[in-house]
């Protein structure tokens, strides 16, 4: 299953814009937290700052996830 779940990204990679888009979204906040984190200095803004793009990183993972269960489903039940 887990190559299934592979080759369903790597299509969605290709072809789904919206997908493209989620992919987009968590790696951008992925930067933006590796930036915050190899800064000098941490000040409080920065820290809820790491919090909001660690969850907006996670809701990006999920929606991605979500994505890629719903057409295995599709997949497997067609």
């Amino acid at each position: 299953m887990p190559t299934l779940t592979r080759e369903i990204r790597e299509q969605l990679l290709t072809y789904d814009q919206e997908f493209q888009k989620l992919v987009r979204e968590h790696d951008e906040y992925e930067t933006q937290l590796d930036q915050l984190l190899h800064s000098s200095y941490i000040n409080l803004e920065d820290l809820e700052r790491e919090a909001t793009l660690k969850k907006l990183k996670l809701r990006a993972k999920d929606a991605m996830e979500r994505y890629v269960a719903q057409r295995l489903k599709k997949d497997i039940t067609h």
